[in-house]
């Protein structure tokens, strides 16, 4: 019974790391410049998950493996007036914004919101289970 705790658990921790990763998505969206201070927008980040705990001994469940950029590329908005728009060629008056998609980060976070729920339920079920298998016994 302790293992489906640990499995529901591991899943608690990696939809709230994913979630963590989606909201910077969110709050940096309109970033158009990197900390050096480069005309470079901000790139979206996406949490990869694998099945396993992540420790030693295989155990079942899930962790996050890495956090990657995406590789899309980045939009363009007119703005020539913007201190980071294109001074010349054929991009000239265009910013590069960050390919961040607020609405799919959106429907991400609440499909991360969602399982983080499903994984509550499973450990209330459980807990459940256990009480009652008591209540038999005793």
């Amino acid at each position: 019974m302790y293992g489906v705790l640990d499995i529901s658990t591991s899943a608690l921790v990696a939809q709230r790391a994913n979630l963590d990763v989606i909201a910077g998505n969110i709050a940096m969206k309109d970033v158009t410049r990197d900390e050096d201070g480069n005309s470079v927008p901000y790139r979206r980040r996406v949490a990869l998950m694998a099945a396993g705990d992540g420790g030693e001994g295989g155990r079942p469940g899930v962790h996050v493996t890495a956090v990657v950029e995406d590789p899309s590329a980045f939009g363009l908005r007119w703005d020539p007036d913007h201190v980071d728009a294109v001074k010349e060629g054929p991009e000239q008056g265009y910013v590069r914004i960050s390919n961040v998609d607020y609405h799919t980060e959106m429907v991400n976070a609440m499909a991360a919101a969602r399982a983080y729920e499903a994984n509550v339920t499973v450990m209330e079920a459980a807990k459940s289970m256990v009480t009652s298998t008591l209540q038999l016994i005793a």
